[in-house]
């Protein structure tokens, strides 16, 4: 099953990223990730476990469903 079908399953981090003017080596510092694994999650070729999507959404102050291209609705329930 894929997340978005628009954009053959990647999340839209990429777009979030590019909107915040965060570099793909910056943000797999501020997530203790590797920066391929950055632009694997922008490409689709990896997904990321619960952690870290909750770990990307709160990084962006988006839900996980609009992360996932669930919904357009960026805000949290917080």
């Amino acid at each position: 099953m894929k997340i978005d079908d628009s954009k053959d399953g990647a999340m839209r981090l990429k777009e979030l990223r590019k909107k915040k003017g965060v570099s793909q080596q910056r943000l797999a510092m501020d997530l203790n990730v590797n920066q391929n694994t950055i632009s694997r999650y922008e490409t689709g070729e990896r997904e990321a476990d619960y952690k870290t999507l909750i770990l990307i959404a709160d990084y962006f102050d988006v839900s996980i469903d609009y992360l996932l291209g669930r919904t357009d609705k960026k805000e949290t329930n917080r």
